[in-house]
């Protein structure tokens, strides 16, 4: 047969059937509509037993289509417990691309009688040859409904025949990982969780060699691993670790709920520690969120005051290292931090002026980081959140590793230092366990406590609010959503209120998810900050169609 021939109609027929018998026990509550998002598809559990079984549908043909092995997590990562999710992996470990999340969305709000329809013209579309083998990953969460949810996804695995994996409980990035192992010929790492464990910590334990005499107390750290995942495998993790950094678990979920009050975006919405975790003054502390793919770190001073270092302070940290050993060995490497327009003024003033490293704004979103990151020989992206990693061009990677067995003295050893922290970055996807061994190892080997990372540089105080309006739309934005282009005259109302503070800036962007407008602000100080987003949200409120009573002021 062709390549890119369709199988005999027979064939397609009998494999159509068991997808509609199958279907028949993962009915889709008529009229429910979902899309799929930056985050996948994410909902209460109890609304995606159809989703589930219908992505397992999608990734088959998706492996078809690429003659690849497709991940599919079962999470609803920083989301409360009752809440599940699903999102796909694509051949190299990243996010299913635009054409297919379309599809996807396509097939989860196809009623039960239409099904076949939508399949059938995605097939079509996308010339897929049925009679191809396909291969899919599949992991899930802790959430009590994430073993009944990724049966579903088996089942529609198996409905249009195609092999998979059962990983079981993963983090999300363990299942990007595995699935660039398994698509790069085990060239990337071996894909198994022990795999992972081993390529991750090898690096890390060739990293802190370069650390001198590191204490036990510069060795440690309390991690609250937000009652989910993370907190699973950091502790499966830990024997691999040969005592180099010692850890202190909180919230490991033997006792506590996901995601409550605890996790890396309570610590950084809150900009409090975590509920369940013993904060000692001084102490290096650092929150996973729930499925491990988000990072911050913080401390409380002597004075009781919390310090929060977000994704800024991280990509900061990372970057000035980077470019130090680049610097050593001599290596002529283009290396770019990428930020959104949520990284704080002051991170990207010290990065501009003092780092002289290349800054790239791109839209809010991890794809849009991730993508503008693959742009350069080294890029290093994160969002404020904590969700970020550090990409290295395949010609960086070679160059540093001809230069690690072809020089001596101290261009040799800052090349090997550059090949190891290559090895104990997760480049697929942002990860909290590779993105805490790289920090740590960054800290040992310049000697530096959390207090002096912090001093790099100071953050400008900086608010954030939301304000309802009744159709998001009508905010449209340019220039990396610095600017509103529309409604008329709001660009202009926020530039106006920018100019009565000092060191102010701020900017509009629509919700992606809610009938909301979000608004940040930031200036010289809190007040300032907080009075900016104020009058920037009445400016949306009056402009854009604002609903319910005026935004009040915050205090």
């Amino acid at each position: 047969m062709q390549p890119g021939c369709f199988p005999p109609p027979v064939v397609q027929m009998a494999q159509f059937q068991d997808v509609s018998k199958q279907s028949d026990l993962h009915p889709k509550p008529a009229g429910l509509v979902l899309q799929y998002g930056t985050a996948g598809f994410r909902t209460n559990a109890k609304l995606l037993d159809h989703i589930m079984f219908r992505m397992g549908l999608l990734a088959t043909l998706r492996s078809k289509k690429t003659k690849a092995t497709i991940g599919v997590m079962v999470t609803a990562s920083h989301n409360p417990e009752e809440d599940n999710g699903v999102k796909l992996v694509d051949p190299m470990g990243e996010m299913v691309t635009l054409t297919w999340e379309g599809y996807a969305t396509q097939l989860a709000n196809a009623e039960q009688e239409d099904l076949l329809a939508a399949l059938k013209d995605i097939i079509e579309k996308e010339a897929i040859n049925m009679s191809q083998e396909a291969d899919v990953f599949i992991g899930k969460d802790t959430r009590s409904s994430s073993a009944s949810l990724s049966k579903a996804v088996l089942d529609g695995v198996s409905a249009l025949g195609g092999h998979n994996k059962d990983y079981g409980l993963v983090t999300t990035p363990q299942l990007h990982y595995m699935v660039c192992c398994q698509n790069t010929q085990g060239k990337y790492g071996e894909a198994t969780v022990e795999g992972y464990y081993k390529k991750f910590c090898q690096a890390f334990i060739q990293l802190t060699k370069n650390a001198s005499n590191c204490t036990d107390d510069q060795k440690h750290l309390s991690v609250d691993g937000a009652n989910g995942i993370g907190a699973l495998k950091l502790r499966e993790l830990e024997s691999h670790l040969k005592k180099e950094l010692h850890i202190s678990l909180f919230n490991d979920g033997s006792t506590g709920k996901l995601n409550h009050q605890c996790g890396a975006d309570f610590v950084k919405v809150q900009q409090n520690p975590p509920t369940g975790m013993k904060v000692n003054s001084g102490e290096r502390c650092c929150s996973f969120d729930g499925d491990a793919d988000r990072i911050v770190y913080y401390y409380t001073d002597s004075e009781g005051q919390f310090h929060l270092l977000d994704g800024d302070k991280i990509a900061t940290l990372i970057s000035t290292f980077l470019k130090e050993l680049l610097t050593q060995a001599g290596l002529d490497l283009e290396i770019a931090v990428v930020q959104t327009a949520y990284a704080n003024g002051s991170s990207t003033n010290y990065l501009e002026d003092t780092m002289k490293v290349i800054l790239r704004c791109t839209k809010t979103g991890v794809k849009h980081l991730h993508h503008a990151a693959q742009e350069f020989d080294i890029g290093v992206y994160f969002e404020a959140n904590g969700h970020g990693t550090v990409l290295f061009s395949k010609a960086a990677e070679e160059k540093v590793q001809q230069l690690a067995e072809d020089s001596s003295g101290e261009r040799k050893r800052a090349a090997l230092l550059l090949q190891n922290t290559i090895n104990v970055i997760n480049q697929t996807v942002g990860d909290a366990i590779s993105d805490m061994l790289l920090i740590e190892a960054i800290l040992a080997i310049k000697g530096m406590t959390i207090q002096q990372w912090d001093a790099i540089y100071e953050d400008l105080p900086n608010r954030q609010l939301k304000v309802k309006v009744s159709d998001r739309r009508v905010i449209d934005t340019a220039d990396a959503e610095r600017r509103a282009v529309s409604p008329t005259g709001l660009q202009e109302a926020i530039d106006g209120l920018v100019k009565k503070y000092g060191r102010a800036r701020s900017f509009v962007r629509p919700s992606g998810t809610e009938d909301v407008v979000r608004v940040y602000a930031e200036a010289d100080t809190q007040e300032s900050a907080d009075a900016l987003a104020h009058e920037v949200s009445l400016a949306v409120y009056r402009l854009a169609g604002g609903v319910g009573g005026e935004p009040k002021p915050s205090h």
